[in-house]
């Protein structure tokens, strides 16, 4: 037998010449079902309007509001019947009191009973939700710690049900729309579903093992028959309603069979709840099964919404089907969040809808939309507590686009010109440009790679004490890792492009990585640089070149840039190094290692860097000094000095600029030579210091005394010999 929102939500099949006409959407696997947006019934539409509207009159409202009307059908007696298209973000006008709700805001009229059970049938709506119910006056009980999957979950037990045929009022009401009859206990879950737009399920409570029913993760392997015969085989990322000893729904898509109503039930469990709108997507997609509950679900239920309309229901069911319920509800999740405030400031929704729109007009369009608005700040702001079915409203420019709606699209005149301030690039935007530059009139080509990594791949570049992030994605079996660096896309990128015949490349990526780090999601943009280097020396040298390159695009020809060695895992020993840039570690550089050159299958050594782009940009960009260039030639000398193989280039620098050399302008290292006739275990180091005076031609014989003073401090500092 059908169930409450599931495959029992059905069209009439006396009715099919007059609804084939109807767009519909989104067929479930093969049974059949097919979605429409939201058919409604005009009349049905007028009886929460303090006055009615005529068909033609409610497309037009709609229309205004934002929902147009794709097919409308007249029916016997002069009923109309709408189908209407609903926003992906509109969830709350999945139903007749949503829609109902957005005409009289348009209009003018008064929202007037709705939630009030028709013909005389009275709902209560004292769902008691606060405090634990006694499970023996219940006789089910309800656990639920998946509340992240399920933040509400209630059921309400009505006893002593006599399941048959509907009322009349409640078979006209399904039938106006098209829908069919099936019982009084789906038929009032289905006309729950089309007024209020909340999705329910009802349970034979004979059938339930254990007497209670359990939230919970699904077990992987664990399967199911839904209502409409589908054998499911689920898994951990579903969310299953299970009884003690197996999964009886899943949660947020449908029902399953062996606990459906039937004729013989004479006590039904009615499941109300709340699920996590991407989880039920999630499934209902991976399934490739969908119902008009799926349907709402997925674009949010709010848990203080389910209350109200399951107490309805429970009455409903009762007064129909001669039960007995006593007004309780098992209830189990989160703490129901308070509705939120968001704040308008009056001049500024003027200001963006280039309407002079009076602050009462602002008050009354958002009063009738339900959001209860107070004037703040001498009627200069209003605040509106957002209603809980309205889940699309988060932001001040939220309550704009509500008055600019209601208020009318059509009222804003059109302009012959567009007047366009024009703004210059961000400096961010700048910043990232420079670095780009920079790295590009270096030889470097940018790429772009994907974000997934074979786990192989993403384990090797891996930093100490963080760990992978991966997808639970059957689609990406192969590459589940999100990226924790950047060079193993860019190695992946130069072996393809070895394979296609490219030399002596340079490539650089900036993209953002991922990790996990003391359990918390980390995510950083990095910029990986990699390099062909058949002479290892040569091509750290050039990759220490890129580094200073950018750096001082970036900061200035003054960037301090400091290169101190340090092993590290990716790196071949002794040929890697720690970058620090303007006194923060910020890189790393080195060559790669023989293993992992191996694993990406390249036949030529490269030298790869990895920089904390955000870091980088984050670095205080100093004034830029003008000085005007002088008019006087400098004089050159190179000094070539013997050192011992471990002295670093920074030592000789420093020792330079500490003795001070009058007229001394720049230090450039040339270069360094090893071999004969230089004994083993020493270098060559060859500098070139560049003099100038600013005033006058300076003569050789001024510079003379200063280079004796270099190569003196070179000999107490680091033991250089001035080689002959």
């Amino acid at each position: 037998m059908a169930e409450a929102g599931e495959e029992g939500v059905g069209f009439d099949l006396e009715n099919l010449p007059a609804l084939a006409t109807l767009p519909l959407r989104a067929s479930t696997r093969g049974f059949g079902y097919a979605l429409p947006s939201m058919i409604i019934s005009v009349q049905w539409i007028n009886e929460y309007l303090d006055a009615p509207l005529s068909a033609d009159e409610l497309v037009a409202a709609l229309a205004a509001a934002g929902f147009g009307c794709e097919e409308r059908v007249d029916g016997p007696g002069g009923e109309a019947r709408l189908d209407i298209e609903i926003t992906s973000n509109r969830g709350d006008c999945v139903s007749h009191v949503g829609l109902a709700r957005e005409a009289a805001a348009v209009t003018g009229r008064r929202l007037v009973g709705a939630g009030a059970a028709p013909h005389g049938v009275k709902a209560s709506h004292d769902s008691r939700v606060d405090a634990p119910h006694d499970s023996q006056s219940l006789i089910v009980g309800v656990e639920n710690p998946v509340h992240e999957l399920c933040p509400y979950y209630s059921a309400r037990v009505i006893h002593g049900v006599k399941v048959g045929p509907s009322p009349q009022w409640l078979r006209d009401r399904l039938q106006s729309i098209g829908q069919r009859c099936v019982n009084n206990v789906v038929d009032v879950t289905n006309f729950i579903l089309f007024e209020l737009g909340q999705p329910l399920h009802a349970f034979d409570l004979r059938t339930l093992r254990g007497g209670r029913i359990v939230v919970r993760r699904a077990r992987r392997g664990e399967t199911m028959t839904a209502i409409d015969g589908t054998r499911l085989t689920l898994d951990e990322s579903m969310l299953a309603i299970a009884d003690a000893e197996r999964p009886v729904a899943l949660g947020g898509v449908m029902g399953g069979q062996e606990t459906e109503v039937s004729e013989a039930t004479t006590d039904v469990v009615l499941e109300a709840a709340s699920f996590n709108a991407a989880n039920v997507r999630q499934t209902s997609r991976r399934l490739r099964l969908m119902s008009p509950s799926s349907y709402r679900f997925e674009r949010g239920v709010h848990p203080a919404t389910v209350a109200a309309a399951a107490d309805r229901a429970a009455a409903l069911i009762a007064q129909g089907g001669g039960g007995r319920w006593d007004g309780s509800a098992a209830v189990a999740g989160a703490p129901i969040p308070a509705p939120p405030v968001v704040s308008m400031r009056c001049d500024r929704c003027r200001r963006i809808a280039g309407l002079d729109i009076p602050t009462k007009d602002m008050l009354g369009i958002l009063d009738r939309l339900g959001l209860s608005p107070v004037e703040r700040d001498g009627g200069r702001v209003i605040e509106c507590t957002i209603a809980p079915h309205r889940l699309d409203l988060t932001r001040e420019i939220d309550l704009v686009e509500e008055v600019v709606r209601i208020h009318g699209l059509e009222r804003i005149a059109p302009r012959q010109r567009i007047e366009i301030e024009v703004v210059g690039l961000q400096e961010s935007v700048l910043r990232r440009r420079a670095v780009e530059q920079a790295l590009t009139a270096c030889g470097f080509h940018e790429v772009v790679t994907y974000s997934f990594l074979p786990m192989e791949d993403a384990r090797a570049f891996l930093h100490p004490g963080f760990e992978l992030l991966t997808l639970a994605d059957d689609r990406r079996k192969a590459e589940p890792a999100l990226q924790p660096s950047v060079l193993p896309g860019l190695l992946r990128c130069r072996k393809r492009n070895q394979d296609a015949g490219h030399k002596e490349m340079r490539l650089f990526e900036k993209a953002a990585c991922f990790a996990m780090v003391n359990g918390e999601k980390c995510e950083q943009v990095m910029l990986g640089l990699c390099l062909d280097a058949p002479d290892r020396q040569q091509g750290l040298r050039a990759m220490r070149s890129a580094i200073d390159s950018a750096a001082r695009a970036l900061l200035g020809a003054s960037a301090e840039v400091r290169v101190e060695p340090e092993d590290g895992p990716w790196f071949e020993p002794g040929a890697g190094a720690a970058v620090h840039i303007a006194g923060r570690r910020l890189a790393m550089m080195g060559v790669l290692g023989a293993r992992l050159r191996s694993h990406f299958d390249l036949e030529t050594p490269v030298v790869v860097a990895e920089i904390n782009f955000d870091g980088l940009l984050q670095l205080d960009v100093p004034a830029p000094a003008i000085a005007s260039l002088s008019t006087w030639p400098s004089i050159e000398r190179d000094l070539s000095l013997v050192v011992d193989e471990r002295t670093r280039w920074q030592e000789i620098e420093a020792g330079i600029v500490e003795e001070r050399p009058a007229n001394l302008e720049s230090i450039r290292f040339i270069g360094a030579y090893r071999g004969k006739p230089i004994e083993k275990g020493r270098k060559s180091v060859t500098v070139r210091l560049t003099f100038r005076d600013p005033g006058r031609t300076l003569r050789h014989e001024e510079v003379d005394p200063q280079i004796e003073a270099v190569v003196a401090a070179m000999a107490r500092r680091v033991g250089a010999v001035l080689r002959e």
